[in-house]
């Protein structure tokens, strides 16, 4: 098969490449894929080579690849109308009509949504929204916001800070002072061995009880989650995490920030986390499933509580002093449309809970045997193998191993499975699209025990 060997060149010399070792990849120390085509849960690149895709691009393409239904939907759009923007009340048949599905399936409490590209920019909007908010009550003192430890939040400037991993901090002059960290609800990862869950659960509690006294619950706005933990490690919470949680918030009047961007449209097996916990945000943040990534859009979905706030303050200081260029795309909007409808027709939420819950029970017992795995965990279709040197003791390998990105590779490699060495700990990470079927399911757990045994043995 012929190469277009000047597009290796153009790459290296011209594309700087997202979370990529920049020096490696531009002197050619790395190797680039150039993918080419894509359909169900496989992509293939230029060279002919087929990859299941296990982590769904970035956890996002939850219908799965080559729908043409969504492709029609975006064409359609763009020969109707490819751009118009949403100020001043502007809006588009896609982008009124996605809305309201929005808030079809969303739980009771929510009332508009707000618009924007990417899962960062919504996170971004919604500090906006939460500073804004205290300000039109009279609580400018209230903005501090907490985070977690190992949470995933975004790329910006707030958004980077309000995520709690070291990759995305060091050198960047991150976290911003308004954002603070409180302990990850990370079960296997707990300060004792001898903890029960709910002794954990509890410890969590505790933890952000004593950083709301140390701080003052009068200077502190919203606290920042994801229902699981996602690029943290892939960490469903312990049992009674989210009900000890919302309790401390509810006494001190700090708005709950709910960030779906990867569990909203059906990942957990539920159309969002928020049902699936039993959570009553004040905001949640979606992106991701809205579309599955066919184009880009997100979004920021507003309580009634905080709706009416807004609406108090433009009445007093005009109109909201916010917005994006390309708030609700109607390209955007048009594939959402189509994806949601797609989602219910192909009965992916229930697929996404029953094949999620065979494909993590093959992935355990595929690898239970294995004296270097400590845990196979996940929720809906989402799983996580989390590797140690000694199971006994939960003693970790050394970080400078890189066991799990060796996994990985081993697994890409002789299987041509793509899984994802998540940035801090040797946990392998998979996120297959909502599709996936339980063969496929089979696939990956026997295609990822073949790797663990040619890395450890």
């Amino acid at each position: 098969m012929l190469r277009n060997d000047q597009l290796d060149q153009w790459d290296r010399e011209a594309f700087l490449h997202p979370s990529t070792h920049l020096a490696r990849h531009a002197r050619g120390e790395a190797p680039n894929r150039v993918i080419r085509t894509a359909s169900g849960v496989h992509i293939e690149d230029r060279d002919g080579n087929r990859f299941l895709d296990a982590f769904a691009g970035l956890y996002c393409v939850n219908v799965g690849y080559g729908r043409p239904e969504i492709a029609e939907a975006i064409a359609a759009q763009a020969r109707e109308l490819a751009y118009y923007h949403a100020y001043v009340g502007h809006g588009t048949e896609a982008s009124i009509t996605l809305a309201k599905m929005i808030l079809d399936r969303a739980p009771a409490n929510m009332s508009k949504v707000y618009f924007g590209l990417g899962g960062s920019d919504a996170n971004e909007t919604n500090v906006k929204f939460v500073w804004y908010y205290n300000n039109v009550l009279g609580r400018p003192q209230k903005k501090k916001i907490i985070s977690r430890w190992r949470g995933y939040h975004g790329s910006g400037l707030m958004t980077g800070s309000l995520t709690g991993l070291e990759l995305f901090h060091k050198a960047f002059d991150l976290p911003l002072a308004p954002v603070i960290h409180t302990e990850a609800p990370y079960y296997f990862r707990r300060p004792r061995l001898e903890m029960s869950e709910a002794e954990f659960t509890a410890h969590c509690a505790a933890e952000l009880e004593a950083l709301i006294a140390r701080e003052g619950a009068e200077t502190i706005a919203a606290f920042w989650a994801e229902p699981v933990l996602g690029t943290g490690g892939i960490v469903p919470p312990p049992a009674g995490y989210w009900e000890a949680i919302q309790a401390v918030l509810r006494r001190h009047d700090i708005l709950l920030v709910l960030d779906e961007v990867v569990t909203g449209f059906g990942r957990l097996g539920s159309m969002f986390g928020a049902d699936h916990y039993g959570i009553e945000a004040d905001i949640i943040t979606i992106a991701k499933g809205l579309t599955s990534a066919y184009a880009p859009l997100s979004g920021s979905i507003v309580s009634e509580r905080v709706w009416k706030v807004l609406e108090q303050g433009t009445d007093a200081m005009g109109p909201i002093g916010h917005g994006w260029t390309y708030s609700a795309h109607p390209i955007g909007a048009a594939a959402g449309v189509a994806n949601l409808r797609l989602i219910d027709s192909l009965g992916l939420v229930a697929n996404a809970r029953e094949v999620g819950a065979h494909f993590r029970a093959a992935m355990a017992a595929a690898l239970a045997d294995h004296p270097h795995v400590g845990e196979v965990r996940g929720e809906g279709m989402l799983c996580a193998v989390e590797f140690v040197e000694d199971r006994a003791t939960r003693r970790f390998f050394d970080p400078e191993r890189k066991v799990g990105a060796a996994v990985a590779a081993a697994l890409l490699e002789q299987d041509r499975v793509i899984a994802r060495a998540m940035p801090q700990g040797d946990i392998l990470g998979f996120a297959p699209p909502l599709c996936l079927t339980r063969p496929e399911a089979e696939t990956i757990a026997a295609a990822t025990a073949r790797a663990v045994r040619a890395v450890l043995g």
